[in-house]
């Protein structure tokens, strides 16, 4: 009825672009930020200001990676590099840590402002996965993720939750690496291969394909199918509901 190998007895949400439509608000708060840097950047440069693509530069550089690393990898995509700084840099300090910070600050307003809206037929799935008595846990990289779950009003339905707060506790590499789903599967008390990861993030499908996880369901809501399967996702679904058809 799920849709998943008869094998499976945990599933492992990402959070942003999978339950949640806050994947749009990250994307809108980085570019904010990365332009306002960029742009500044060029001034002081005498170059001509290339804007942060929403869609492209997101995908490939930022979406599923944790704060610092989408900052660190972007910039230097663009080649600039700026230093660390300490996660205690204030928002738009011209560090790694402060630009995160900035980005962050962002997003923080625009969810007060907005609020936080699920994807229903995901709601619907994993309803569905605990009826079957699967165990279930939340894997993602934002800080937040905690209020975003219960913004959504959704955080009663999983067992565990390994974010951003929890990885750097416990100094865990951020995806594509495997160790935030490792550590879920660890903390549900099931093996890799008896776990299904579901994500929509390229990085994110990666890190379920490295940790050699028993199904990776990439969930396409920007037209990426094609990409998801190269990144290493077994099925890819515009919805999660999808699954609960699935023959």
């Amino acid at each position: 009825m799920l849709g998943l190998p008869a094998h499976v007895r945990a599933c492992l949400f990402d959070l942003d672009g999978v339950l949640t439509q806050t994947a749009k608000v990250h994307a809108a708060a980085w570019k904010e930020m990365f332009d306002g840097c960029l742009r500044e950047w060029a001034t002081r440069q005498g170059t001509a200001f290339v804007p942060f693509d929403a869609v492209g530069d997101y995908d490939a550089y930022v979406d599923g990676r944790p704060r610092a690393d989408g900052v660190r990898t972007f910039l230097a995509a663009r080649g600039i590099e700026l230093p660390e700084g300490s996660p205690e840099d204030p928002p738009g300090a011209e560090t790694v840590n402060g630009l995160g910070n900035r980005k962050n600050e962002l997003v923080l307003r625009r969810i007060r402002e907005d609020g936080v809206e699920p994807y229903e037929g995901s709601v619907r799935f994993v309803r569905a996965v605990r009826e079957a008595r699967l165990r279930c846990a939340v894997v993602s990289s934002s800080a937040n993720c905690r209020d975003v779950l219960g913004a959504a009003g959704i955080e009663d339905l999983f067992d565990e939750r390994i974010d951003g707060v929890v990885a750097r506790e416990l100094r865990l590499r951020g995806k594509p690496a495997p160790d935030t789903y490792l550590e879920a599967a660890r903390r549900l008390a099931t093996d890799p291969y008896d776990a299904a990861v579901f994500e929509d993030a390229l990085a994110g499908v990666e890190a379920g394909r490295a940790g050699r996880f028993g199904v990776v369901v990439g969930v396409d809501r920007v037209g990426q199918a094609e990409q998801l399967r190269a990144h290493g996702a077994d099925v890819v679904v515009r919805d999660l509901d999808e699954l609960l058809e699935a023959p």
